[in-house]
């Protein structure tokens, strides 16, 4: 009979410190959650060397000048044939013809 007895001390001892364990973990648990929170963070305008440089750390010093990637080209300015300014008159003339043969159609 008190082996019996011991048995069921020894079961609901174990229960209990079973559900203290449990209590205490949920406690650390809400003031990790209570304690830590984030803060709202800002927009920052960062140049790309600043940004690297953060990336990388202080002891690299980066310099990114992405004009210096860039192919170089040569601008063609492109002569029109001075028939084509003269040429205007006679165009005007063409169109007025063109537009006397449909009236008379």
């Amino acid at each position: 009979m008190l082996d019996k007895i011991d048995e069921e001390r020894y079961d609901s001892e174990s229960k209990v410190t079973k559900s203290d364990k449990e209590i205490e973990d949920l406690k650390m648990k809400v003031v990790e959650l209570a304690g830590v929170k984030k803060p709202a963070l800002k927009k920052v305008r960062m140049s790309a060397d600043s940004m690297l440089q953060a990336l990388l750390g202080g002891k690299h010093k980066v310099t990114m000048d992405l004009r210096s990637n860039l192919k170089q080209v040569k601008k063609e300015v492109k002569e029109e044939p001075a028939e084509a300014a003269g040429d205007w008159r006679k165009n005007i003339e063409d169109k007025a013809d063109r537009k006397k043969m449909f009236e008379t159609a």
